[in-house]
């Protein structure tokens, strides 16, 4: 590892997600999803993880059709993002319809990433038989969802577009 690599801050190892991007995965997630519900491959709803499984659960939804959508939503960092220090324990802040949910059997649960796999997990134990996608996920997370799009590295943060506005950059080398 180079000096110049050690003096990066741990944001700097970065993956930028435009609306473009998370459209396009979004739409993929669905794809793979398509025809792999217990009701001759259809899904009963789509349950989104909020704040960040919000928009991928849309396009899911409307690329499978899927009418019922709701949300669970959790908290498990502080804010400021989620650096170890910052964790605490995930706890449900608001659930979806009981009667819907059941034990979760026909049920997509939507999340844009999993990082630690602990938000998952408390989402997992109410709902064990419903089935867990994401876009994104991280290897200590992986074990959590049944599909997801793209692996990334544990120690990448990714920069979704909800988290981002339009800014000027320094130049990586020069200042002209």
């Amino acid at each position: 590892m180079t000096a110049k690599d050690e003096s990066r801050l741990p944001h700097e190892k970065g993956f930028h997600i435009s609306w473009d991007q998370i459209h396009r995965d979004s739409r993929a997630l669905a794809w793979r999803l398509d025809g792999k519900g217990p009701d001759d491959g259809a899904w009963k709803a789509v349950v989104a993880i909020t704040r960040g499984g919000m928009a991928p659960a849309m396009i899911v939804a409307r690329e499978l059709d899927i009418r019922t959508v709701d949300t669970i939503s959790v908290i498990s960092y502080y804010s400021g993002g989620g650096a170890a220090d910052q964790r605490r324990e995930a706890r449900v802040l608001k659930s979806p319809d009981a009667t819907m949910m059941g034990d979760g059997t026909g049920i997509l649960v939507i999340d844009d990433l999993v990082d630690s796999g602990k938000t998952l997990e408390l989402v997992r134990a109410q709902y064990p038989k419903a089935h867990f996608a994401t876009v994104y996920a991280k290897p200590e997370g992986e074990p959590q969802v049944d599909t997801f799009i793209t692996g990334v590295s544990q120690d990448t943060w990714i920069f979704f577009p909800w988290d981002m506005a339009l800014q000027y950059v320094e130049p990586y080398r020069g200042k002209d």
